[in-house]
Order: C-alpha cells, then structure tokens, then sequence
C-alpha cells in the first residue's frame, strides 16, 4: 500500500478527480486518510488531501509525495465520504467540499515548528534534534533521517506538537508551569541544605511544601517578588520541573457563567421529549420536528437530550443561526455543560477557532456549539444533531459548496444512528409538511413554560396614519405606547424590517435615482460619512448638491433606514435613550455582545435594529415590541416572502412579555389584510400553513416540486443571454414533459459588479438523473469559463433568487 490517491488543491472541474503519489519510505507508517500532504503539481508544490491508499497504480512514472503537512488527520473517515457526497449533491468540486469542512487556519500557507511540551526525555533521535530547544523548525525534521513514527508517537502521547505559524501570528499561546519535582519531606530537607543567603530559594521551596499543585510561572513570580532565574536554579538541582503548556484562548469567559441544572419538565415537553430519549437509548436515526412557540422551553429538551448522550459518551452537535449566536445562548450551553463545551461562529478570530476546532478533534469537549458550519465538527461518536430556529434560511450556504446545513445534519443523523432534531416557533414549510406526511416525527408545544398567553399583536394600518395627517414613521398609537413604556421605566424592542428597503437619493425635480455605475441598483445613503455606497460591489461617491440630470439643487432622500429612525425618535421622544443594532454598528469585534449589555442592564430604553433582534434575545423588562414596516419584505421577487414575513413578525413578537411582565406588539403596515400579516398577529401557524400550502400548489413551488436554478454571468451581455438560452435548449432536450423549464430570464440584480447576470430555473418533481444532466451541459462550456471568463453557478436547492 505505498501509494496515495490525492486530491488536489486546484479550483478546476477538469482536475476534479484523484492522482496517484508515492509514498516515500520515511512517511509509509504514519500516512493516513484525511491528512494533508504537499505534491508536486505540474511545475508547481501544492496542497493535497489523501483520500486512499492502495498497492498500485494504473501509471508507470509516479512522483513522490513532498510532506505531510499533519501527523494527527484534518479529516476523518467519515467526512472524507460525507465531502465525497456533498460534491455530488451540490455539483461542487471535492476540494471545494472539504476546504468547507476545516477552520481557516488550515487553508492558507504557513510555517510550522515542532514544540516541546516537557522535560521528560525522549527518543534519541528527537533528544538529538530538539538538542536543548524548545522549538525546532518543521524543515529540520526533513533535513535529518528522523523516524516519522517516532515524532507521531511523541505527538499522541502529549510530549511534542506541532504549531502552525499564520503569517507571522502565533496561532497558539502557551504558558510555562512550574510544579515540585520531589515529595513535601524532600523539599524540606532541601531547604536545610540551601546556602544562608539563598532566601528567596528557601521561600519558594516552603510554598510548594504548602501547596503542591502547579502554578503558572508568571504567577509565581508576581506571589513571591522573585525572578526566573531562581526558579531556573531550583530546576536545575531537579527539586522543581517547569513544562511549557499551550493555552486555549477562550473566547467566552468561563467564570462569569452561572452553573445551571436541569429544569422539571412541562407536560408537554415530557411528552416532546420521550420519543427522542427512547432513539438516543436505542441507537436510532430519526428526524423530530420541535414546532414550539417562542418561550415554550426548546432549550431545556435540547439540554436534557444532550445530557442523556454525554452519559453515554457520546458527542452532540448544536446549531443556532448565526444572528442568534448570543453570549445568552452561549452560556444557556457553557452553564449546563461546562467546560465540555467548543463554540465555532464567525465573531471568533482564526486563532480563536483553530483553538476551539482542535478541543473538538482532540477529544477535549463532548458538545459543539455553532454557526453552519459547525455540523462538520469531526466528532466521530456523534449522539445527537439538533438545528435550532430550523427555517432560517442562514443554514443554507450561498457560494460553493451550496449546502443546507439540515441535509447534512440529516445525513450524518444516519450514518451514526443518532436522532435529528428541527427546531421552531415558524417552521419552514417543507419541514412542516414532511412531519405532516410522516417522514419527519412530529412534536408540539403550545403554551409558554410560564404558562403566560403570548403578547397581544396590534395591526396599525399607515395608509388611515397618512390620511390623518400623521406623516412620521410612527403611528400615534405606537408614539404613545412606547412614552407610557419609558414612564413606567420598561423597554422597548423596535424591529426596521430593512431589507431590500434602503434609503435611497432621488431628485424631486425629474425623479432621477443616483444608481451604481457598475451594479443595476440603486445606490444606499449613510448619513455619518455623508457618501452613496453600493451594497453590492462597495462602490461609493460624495452626494451631489445638483442632479446630474437637470441639474435642479431638490434632492432629496427616500426610505427608512435605521439611522434615520433613530434620529426620528431623538425627536419625538428625546428623553428615550437609544441603543441601535444594524451591520454599521456591530462591525467590530464585541461590539453585538457590548450593546445588548447595555440593553440588559436597562442602561438603554429602546433597542432599535434590523432582522439580527428579532431571535434568541431574552429580556425580563421588555413589554413593547415595534414593528415600523412590516411588509417592506412582501414585494421582494422571491415565492417565500409571504412565509419570511409571518416567520420574522412572528418571532419578534416573541421577544415580548417573556417573564412577569405582560408583553404588546404594535404592528405598522400599509398592507393589514396580507394574510402573513394577519395571521401573525394571531399566532395562528397551521392556518398560515394551509393559506400558504395552497398558493404554492397553485403555482408550483416547493414543498410540491423542487428547483434547481442556474445563472450565467459574462461582462458582454449578448454572451451571458446566448449562453443561457443554450442551456435551456440542452435541459429541454433531456427532461421529461413534466419538468418545466423558465428562461432565460435576467436576474433580479440584472447587473452586478459589471457582469451580467442571466438565470434559468428547473421547476421538477421526478428527475432522477438531472444532476449528472446539469454536470454534463455545464462541462461542455469548461473552455469558455476557462479562456473567456464566463461564469456559471448551479444552485440546486436556492434560497437566495436575487
């Protein structure tokens, strides 16, 4: 078995595939599947991942492997077959699949060096090349006939590491310990031997006897007022050791999490909760759908499932979106479970995540907390999957790969015979609908575990606002209600549901709208810097003083964006103290976690901000919850806006009255008989359910048929139309009658960054070869994207149709 099958690091289809290596003598008893090696591509090294080793090749002349970039594999078993089927599922190369799979510390290129991490000694050839260092560079292992195996052996067992320098930054801390060498009797009779004025030597000796554990050395040194080169002299007569230990950045702090225990179980949760402890005793797969109302204690199941699979010994993966990634949801977990818990989301800095991927790798914690991506933890005694706030559509991946976090979630759910939970207040539709068919187990909770009812919604119509004259982005209903709030000393959350509803720059002369240059949008306002940004392609300009179409000085600015409201309420309520959450105002590390602090310790009235308040926020003092455009989501060009409205007013409407105090929402909308709008402010999921099943039936759109879209992108327009046309030729050729092909159609965003952008969807229910279809069509157009720049992606499950 001296040869590697490799895939290798090049973003091409044609390369789609493995290549035959050598394995040299020195690394045929360490190589193993799912390392990373260097190969000779071509003229050039690069990066590769062994995917299998056999005894021999179909080609004479093979090269040898370079280096073996780990000695413990990135990837394991599993998720080597998992990237092979998500290539195939999503129509994404197999590099592409597993970069996805790693933090990003193991992607870009980096020095490494072998650290020492004890006094104890060695094997020979490792005393010999280490020769009184700490740290030795990776190059020298190769430049000296050193036993791979040894340095492996050395690794599993704790003495040695290896440590990847990333640009320059040290992506691991360590510090040094300093512990006694020698029994508390020993250390006593030492100290009668210490010369008369070796003091500070007999201090040190005395505070060991008296507490034996080990100690930081930076501590020691600040405790005692003494220097390194007293404990150093205290080494070398072997009465104390001192051993480098690399240190976990962390990116929680640990001490302020309050321990927590299990909760005594509602009714219904009891009932939601028995089946998937009986799959967890039993080792069995199944997919259970959560529909609970917000505050009707998903959390406490997840806990308590979790709980039954760490008695087992077993892992558990924990999905949260994004957005709802909180410091509250953090310690929800950290305070049940401890220090067994690894956090992996996108606030985190690349050391930050290396160091919490490699807790998960090296086995150090049972429970992985995270963002999408966190479903690839290389756990490989997984117990349970559990997606929380299922219909998010942040679960869907928008670049290569193009994955649903559900599917693999669902996935590896079957290959370790583990229970799947979904859950949510507003599940998705295709969700909901496979619980109604079976495939899914289904479990309800409708009452708050308070037993408190759920706030009343009020539905304030805009359009009667304007006809009384009332021209500010509050109704008088809300004004006086958020006045009454702030008397009374409560909060208020106030939701601008903002997308794709900026604030944008039009003369009111001739209507002409300041469009970006290189993008078919309108170009987005922000006041503190005074410029017009594209939000597309980071364009951005001064705003003009005369229109450059008329040259008239009325320019003037439309829509509402969070700014602007904050300013509009300064004016209206200027006592209210107002605390903002947008992307302008969360951008810097901390600062999400910083604002809602201030939220929390009612430093702050009004918390104002976009979709990101709406979910996973808990607050006892809140009883207001606003919504100031509640439909600006209904007139997207996009079949699911209707359920993405019910969902987010649903879910805001839940951030109110959680705790003793009763909640209200005041819903303002110019268009109040919209059956999402409506049926929100009732609660009312199974009669939206319904409304929505049967719109989507009309017209043919999932949950009754699937979609595929595909979209072409060229900087000559004729090209991207003439290529789309194309393929719509070629898919009608092969589909059957049923399957119905749309386009070319331009998409929504017709130009973006100077490109052209066409697309074509599939609406099909039974097309089982379409995948290998879609493969084929694509291929014959390689060398156009390789010689002509034209771009073509395949989507086949798309959440984003803009």
């Amino acid at each position: 078995m001296n040869i590697a099958k490799v895939i290798v690091d090049v973003q091409a289809r044609s390369i789609n595939q493995t290549f035959d290596y050598l394995i040299p003598d020195r690394f045929l008893d360490v190589l193993q599947n799912g390392m990373r090696v260097i190969v000779p591509f071509g003229p050039r090294k690069i990066m590769g991942y062994v995917v299998g080793r056999v005894s021999e090749s179909a080609y004479d002349e093979l090269k040898e492997i370079i280096d073996i970039l780990d000695l413990t594999p990135a990837l394991t078993e599993e998720l080597l077959e998992l990237g092979k089927w998500l290539a195939d599922e999503t129509l994404s190369l197999y590099i592409t699949t597993y970069q996805a799979m790693l933090p990003q510390v193991l992607k870009s290129q980096y020095k490494k060096e072998l650290v020492r991490l004890t006094d104890a000694k060695l094997a020979d050839d490792l005393e010999v090349l280490f020769a009184g260092r700490d740290y030795v560079p990776y190059e020298e292992l190769n430049n000296r006939q050193i036993r791979y195996s040894h340095v492996q052996k050395a690794i599993q067992v704790g003495d040695i590491m290896i440590n990847y320098l990333v640009k320059s930054k040290i992506t691991k801390k360590y510090t040094t310990i300093v512990k006694p060498n020698k029994d508390a009797y020993l250390l006593e009779e030492a100290i009668q031997d210490l010369a008369k004025n070796a003091a500070k030597q007999r201090e040190i000796l005395t505070f060991f006897i008296e507490n034996p554990e080990a100690i930081e050395q930076t501590k020691l040194l600040k405790n005692l007022q003494t220097t390194q080169q007293t404990i150093k002299k205290l080494v070398d007569k072997g009465l104390l050791v001192s051993t480098r230990m690399e240190v976990f950045r962390n990116p929680y702090d640990d001490d302020q999490v309050v321990k927590t225990t299990a909760l005594k179980l509602t009714e219904q949760q009891e009932q939601a909760i028995s089946p998937i402890k009986r799959k967890i005793a039993e080792n069995q797969h199944d997919v259970f759908l959560l529909h609970g109302v917000t505050g009707s204690g998903k959390t406490e199941i997840y806990l308590q499932a979790i709980q039954d699979v760490i008695e087992k010994g077993q892992e558990a993966i924990v999905l949260v979106p994004e957005i709802s990634l909180t410091p509250q949801m953090v310690h929800r977990f950290k305070g049940r479970f401890g220090s067994n818990v690894a956090v992996l989301h996108s606030a985190l800095s690349s050391g930050e995540k290396y160091d919490e991927w490699r807790k998960v790798q090296r086995k150090e914690v049972q429970v992985v907390v995270g963002a999408r991506s966190a479903v690839f933890a290389p756990f490989e005694n997984i117990g349970i999957i559990i997606i929380d706030e299922e219909h998010e559509t942040s679960y869907k991946q928008e670049d290569q790969p193009r994955y649903h976090a559900r599917d693999v979630a669902i996935y590896r759910g079957e290959k370790h015979q583990c229970p799947v939970i979904l859950g949510s207040a507003t599940p998705a539709l295709e969700s909901y609908a496979r619980a109604q068919k079976g495939v899914y187990q289904l479990a309800t909770l409708t009452k708050r575990t308070n037993n408190k009812g759920m706030p009343d919604v009020q539905i304030v119509d805009m359009r009667k606002e304007l006809h009384a004259g009332n021209r500010t982005m509050f109704s008088r209903r809300l004004k006086k209600q958020i006045e009454q709030c702030i008397a009374k000393k409560e909060q208020v959350v106030l939701l601008l549901n903002r997308r794709g509803y900026s604030t944008f720059v039009m003369c009111r002369e001739c209507g002409h709208v300041k469009e970006c240059p290189h993008c078919d949008i309108a170009l987005t306002y922000h006041k503190n810097s005074n410029q017009l940004k594209c939000h597309y392609c980071s364009y951005e300009e001064s705003v003009p003083l005369h229109c450059p179409e008329c040259n008239s000085d009325l320019i003037r600015y439309f829509g509402t964006g969070t700014q602007r409201v904050e300013e509009a309420l300064t004016q209206l309520i200027p006592e209210a103290r107002v605390v903002r959450m947008d992307v302008d105002t969360t951008r810097r590390k901390g600062a999400h976690e910083k604002l809602l602090k201030q939220f929390a310790n009612q430093e702050a009235d009004i918390l104002l901000g976009t979709q990101m308040i709406a979910k996973g926020l808990d607050f006892e003092n809140v009883t207001l919850v606003g919504v100031l455009t509640a439909d600006s989501m209904l007139h997207l060009p996009d079949f699911r806006s209707s359920e993405k409205t019910f969902q987010l007013l649903t879910q805001v409407s839940g951030r109110a009255g959680r705790h003793e105090l009763p909640g209200e929402v005041i819903v303002q909308t110019y268009t109040p008989d919209h059956y999402s709008i409506e049926l929100a402010s009732t609660y009312d999921y199974a009669q939206f359910y319904r409304t929505e099943m049967n719109t989507r039936k009309t017209f043919q759109y999932p949950p009754y048929v699937f979609l595929a879209l595909l979209t072409v992108s060229h900087r000559n327009q004729v090209k991207a139309v003439q290529t789309t046309q194309k393929i719509v030729q070629l898919l009608l050729n092969h589909v059957n009658d049923k399957t119905v092909v749309l386009g070319p159609t331009p998409s929504p965003v017709t130009r973006m960054k100077d490109r052209y952008r066409y697309q074509c969807m599939v609406k099909y229910k039974q097309e089982p070869q379409l995948r290998n279809l879609i493969r084929k069509i694509v291929q014959q157009f390689d060398d156009d994207v390789r010689k002509d720049d034209l771009l073509i992606t395949v989507d086949m499950q798309p959440y984003q149709l803009m």
